[in-house]
């Protein structure tokens, strides 16, 4: 099985920055897209970044301008600028992949990474 390790999470005062780190490892033939999503507690996984094997980004309205997602694809590394920062990002952080482990692999395979916490205060 393929594992996906966030780190980079913790505890920042609004307007602070952190940088998250996933790391994907096991065997892997390719990786294609990429990507961080959040969730706060009571609400809805919702998508912040995502990113393309080719380098093409998307990202939610409510970070735009304020995040960058980038991908280390050498380290199998995905990761996640986070600027001025607001209470409102405060959620656990998850990473999502689609794996392909042969050529033959039609459909990629999405696997997530447990998680991150990352808490903004006022």
């Amino acid at each position: 099985q393929v594992q996906l390790v966030e780190s980079g999470g913790g505890l920042v005062q609004a307007g602070g920055s952190l940088r998250l780190s996933c790391a994907a490892s096991g065997s892997i033939f390719s990786i294609n897209a990429m990507g961080w999503y959040r969730q706060a507690p009571g609400k809805q996984r919702e998508l912040v970044a995502a990113i393309t094997s080719g380098g093409s980004t998307n990202y939610a309205d409510s970070v735009k301008g304020r995040f960058t997602i980038s991908r280390d694809n050498a380290k199998n590394t995905v990761y996640l600028q986070m600027n001025s920062l607001k209470p409102e990002d405060t959620a656990v952080y998850y990473c999502n992949a689609e794996f392909f482990f042969g050529p033959g692999q039609v459909v990629p395979s999405y696997y997530w990474g447990q998680g991150t916490q990352v808490t903004v205060s006022s």
